[in-house]
């Protein structure tokens, strides 16, 4: 498995054999809402003024439809959008982006959203998986069109387009070599501005790119497929003198931040089989291998920075995605926190965070998470203090 949309897919089925309920009472810290009915809330950011903007995927629309490999049908409509969050209320900073929905419920379309210093606010739209860009310019009267890029607002508060990054996948492929990616596969899921443009996480193709001020797209980084054993099949009898079967595990970078140290920090999903404890945070200078910095986490959605120079690592099914149990409602994440500088990870909260699908840490330490990340109309925005 290798696009995050694709794990969005089986969290998706998940909440739809369930009712979506409020989250379970909240242990310490206190997890307070700040905002409900946003649609299908991913990326968390959070600008100078204190104004927090957070990408909605959107509820897709009535058609054009078309089939996808790996998704089924998706049906798109223009309900995608960045909003700003000021005072508890959400008004929509850019709105009418591509959206489509699957028929499991889940969203295509605005995936994260950044602030750079000058204030300027610039998002992803993410997607397409599997087939980048062919896919996307298959699709009628131009519906898919704005999926796989990155786009800036201009001071007349228009997005523009800055980076095609499904069409820079289709082109370059930069994991051709590594185990099942011999196809282009893009789904830009993480995105932070640097001094020079934005860092982007791109989860379908493995890799962390770099876009410069002028739409330039260069490649800092390939995350390494590793194998894993099989996951077990309980109806098969055990036999204790075989070896277990290897399966190539993508790493699937999902999230992005700029470390106080000037290096890029990205956190991991990973692919099937979502083993637990089996993701990881990686510090990458350009020009340099990525390194561990932090692990033992399970299936990361964001990553981020707090004022004094603590990770916060937030997931999306703490207990992991092949061990969610549909009769107990929809997965709760998990939000760790790790040392400044490096150390031992720490769990903050394990409940009361309805499948997260991003993070933004304030200067007074305050952690804002998106929350129900596959809810139409129903995901929120929360609060807490660790």
């Amino acid at each position: 498995m290798h696009s995050v949309r694709r794990v969005l897919l089986v969290v998706g089925s998940i909440a739809a054999l369930t009712a979506i309920a409020a989250p379970a009472a909240a242990q310490a810290p206190t997890i307070t809402e700040v905002v409900g009915g946003l649609d299908a809330p991913r990326g968390v950011a959070i600008g100078a003024d204190g104004t927090i903007y957070v990408a909605e995927a959107g509820e897709g629309g009535s058609g054009p439809c078309a089939e996808h490999a790996e998704l089924g049908e998706v049906c798109f409509g223009p309900t995608g959008g960045i909003s700003s969050v000021i005072d508890g209320v959400a008004t929509r900073l850019v709105d009418g982006l591509p959206s489509g929905i699957t028929a499991t419920g889940d969203s295509i379309g605005p995936s994260d959203v950044t602030v750079d210093a000058d204030g300027t606010v610039w998002f992803l739209v993410g997607g397409p998986a599997a087939g980048a860009a062919e896919w996307r310019e298959g699709i009628a009267d131009g519906a898919a069109a704005g999926l796989g890029q990155l786009y800036r607002v201009d001071a007349d508060g228009n997005a523009q387009s800055v980076a095609d990054l499904a069409a820079y996948e289709t082109a370059n492929n930069p994991d051709a070599d590594q185990p099942g990616n011999a196809e282009p596969d893009s789904n830009a899921n993480g995105v932070v501005a640097t001094a020079d443009g934005a860092a982007i996480a791109d989860a379908g193709a493995n890799s962390l790119l770099l876009v410069d001020g002028e739409g330039t797209i260069s490649v800092a980084a390939v995350f390494p497929v590793v194998f894993q054993p099989m996951p077990a099949d309980p109806a098969a009898s055990p036999d204790p003198a075989a070896s277990p079967a290897m399966v190539p595990m993508d790493p699937v970078p999902t999230s992005v931040a700029l470390g106080p140290d000037g290096a890029i920090y990205v956190g991991q999903l990973t692919g099937f089989p979502f083993p637990a404890g089996g993701a990881s945070v990686f510090r990458v200078v350009p020009g340099e291998e990525p390194t561990v910095y932090a692990s033992g986490f399970t299936n990361v959605m964001d990553v981020a920075f707090g004022p004094d120079g603590t990770l916060y690592v937030l997931e999306i099914a703490h207990v992991g995605l092949m061990n969610a149990d549909p009769e107990a409602g929809p997965p709760q994440g998990g939000l760790w926190k790790v040392p400044a500088g490096g150390g031992t990870p720490e769990l903050i909260v394990s409940e009361g965070l309805v499948m997260p699908g991003g993070m933004a840490v304030a200067e007074d330490g305050t952690v804002y998470v998106s929350t129900c990340a596959v809810c139409v109309n129903g995901g929120s925005l929360v609060s807490l203090q660790p």
